[in-house]
Order: C-alpha cells, then structure tokens, then sequence
C-alpha cells in the first residue's frame, strides 16, 4: 500500500527526468548562426532537382534555381537528422528566418524524408504527398536540396524552397 501511495511521486519525478529539453534541439540553430558548410553536390541531388523541375515543367510551372545558401541551410538540417537519427522538421523556424535574412527570402518551405534510395523514389514520394506536392508546385523560384547517408546507408533529405 505504501508503493501505491508513492507511485504518482515516482511518475513525476520520471516527468521531470526524461522530458523534452530544447537543448539538443537549439545545437541545430548554433551551427547555422555559424558558417554554414556547403558540401559538394552529390548526383542524387542534381537527379533529384531535376526531376522536381522536369514535373514543375510538365505543369506549366516555371523552373526553379538552385541557390548555394539554401543548399547550406538544408545540409546543416539533413546533417542534424542524421545526427540525431531522427525525420523532423525542428527549428523550422529558424531555417525560414536565416533565408529571410541571408537569401532575400520572403516565403520558406520544406520537404524532408529519410529511407528512399533513388531520386525517383523520394520524388514520387513527395509528389503522392498532398503537403508536399504543394512545395514543390508551388510558388517558389530557388531551390534547393541536401540528401546524406548515415553510418548503415539510409539516406536523409532536407529540400527547401525559397520565393524571393
């Protein structure tokens, strides 16, 4: 009866020990208050925007520009997905507002994934997506994409579209 007495101390002393912190959340947003890194473009990348541009095209849809900072806001993303084994749009927020910034953006947006091996497979993917179609159709005019492997092989992707 005692134990029963002391389980919801237990349950909130457990609350407080393994709740979210932002602290690993915010290590994204110090690394791009930083300078941002622009790795070498990978042929799944150039594929991969190719084929978004190749759909927009097919619309009637203007293509979209590749722009070398928005390439490294979307590696400081993927690389913190990788890092922290995890598909999620965190710090979202501070993306946008860097590129608003630094890019002359007035209007942000994003796609990512994690798993597909192909180009075509994460753009049929994205295309089948509802939310995501939207980005890629949408009004845009730079883009820009960030597709890294963790240790085992599986592939991340960040794909940030910016309207100037």
């Amino acid at each position: 009866m005692k134990l029963f007495k002391q389980l919801p101390v237990l349950a909130m002393l457990a609350l407080f020990c393994f709740s979210c912190s932002t602290e690993n959340l915010d290590n994204e947003a110090e690394i791009l208050s930083k300078s941002l890194v622009t790795p070498a473009t990978k042929s799944i990348e150039t594929e991969i925007l190719e084929l978004i541009n190749d759909h927009r095209l097919s619309l009637g849809l203007s293509p979209l520009n590749d722009m070398k900072v928005v390439k490294s806001v979307a590696f400081s993303h993927t690389d913190y997905m990788v890092d922290k084994n995890v598909v999620s749009h965190d710090n979202f927020y501070k993306r946008s507002t860097y590129l608003k910034e630094n890019a002359g953006a007035v209007k942000v947006s994003e796609n990512v994934a994690y798993g597909y091996t192909s180009a075509q497979s994460v753009v049929n993917a994205w295309i089948k997506s509802e939310s995501h179609k939207a980005n890629i159709e949408g009004d845009f005019s730079n883009f820009d994409i960030s597709a890294e492997q963790n240790s085992e092989g599986n592939w991340y992707y960040t794909n940030i579209f910016i309207k100037k």
